[in-house]
């Protein structure tokens, strides 16, 4: 497999520059991670399929979520490219390469692991002030346009909070100048998860039913159903951000209230 990965990769750093990799490379790796693992959400809310396990009984409608389809590629084009591209200098001045020998999966594990934690810390603040009444009425409100999310309205955002939620997502690489297949891991890793924390469904095999801090979709569906006031759970990954803070005190409330009355249910039957 190492290997496999090593020849791979050795094909692209012969055949590309770093900037054509770091930039364009980065750029059609995020929108393939990004719309192949959020459309089939589309497909399963327009079919009715897996509708039980859907967390709101609400869909969008087809004209709604082509609308959004359009705008993210228009941001991502005008936006997100652009972006990549202005900060490959950065990138490289913290030490960024693309060169052999590739990091051992350890280093490549521990710094993505770093980036989650640091970007759950960085993400909860900024997500926060963006729910001030300013901030949310002439921003965020973008994001929060339909109460019933789907995995392609993770990156449906005001070109000002790609700039702002961006710097969550980017600064532990910045700062750790990894490898770029180490970025490319975590790109991915933190594309998949965002897709899922919005995709608008609970399944029985959802990562939250495993990892006891991890948010998922159930958790960040509840912050797009409240008025911008009173929905708290503004972490991104992990949920100990809004424990410390107190800030999933309502959600908390609303899971012991559905336990005890499917508790009561059962009794009954």
């Amino acid at each position: 497999m190492a290997s496999m990965i090593e020849s791979a990769w050795t094909y692209l750093i012969t055949n590309f520059n770093d900037f054509q990799l770091a930039c364009l490379g980065s750029f059609f790796l995020h929108e393939s991670v990004f719309f192949l693992s959020g459309l089939p959400f589309i497909l399963l809310e327009r079919a009715g399929w897996l509708s039980k396990y859907k967390i709101q009984t609400k869909n969008n409608s087809p004209a709604a979520q082509e609308r959004r389809i359009t705008r993210l590629l228009l941001y991502h084009f005008c936006v997100n490219l652009p972006l990549m591209m202005a900060s490959y200098p950065v990138f490289k001045l913290m030490g960024m390469r693309s060169t052999l020998p590739l990091p051992s999966w350890k280093v490549i594990s521990t710094q993505v692991l770093f980036y989650f934690i640091l970007e759950d810390f960085v993400f909860y603040w900024g997500h926060r002030i963006l729910h001030t009444k300013w901030l949310y009425k002439h921003v965020h409100s973008v994001h929060h346009e339909y109460a019933t999310p789907f995995g392609l309205t993770s990156e449906y955002v005001h070109p000002a909070e790609i700039l702002f939620l961006g710097f969550a997502t980017i600064v532990g690489p910045a700062i750790t100048g990894p490898h770029l297949i180490t970025l490319w891991l975590w790109m991915v890793l933190r594309v998949l998860e965002t897709v899922e924390a919005h995709c608008g469904y609970h399944f029985p095999w959802s990562l939250s039913n495993f990892l006891p801090l991890y948010g998922g979709a159930d958790f960040h569906d509840y912050h797009h159903r409240l008025l911008y006031t009173k929905s708290g759970n503004y972490s991104s990954t992990f949920v100990y951000m809004d424990w410390l803070f107190g800030t999933d005190k309502g959600y908390r409330r609303l899971k012991v209230l559905k336990g005890d009355a499917c508790e009561a249910e059962g009794k009954e039957m």
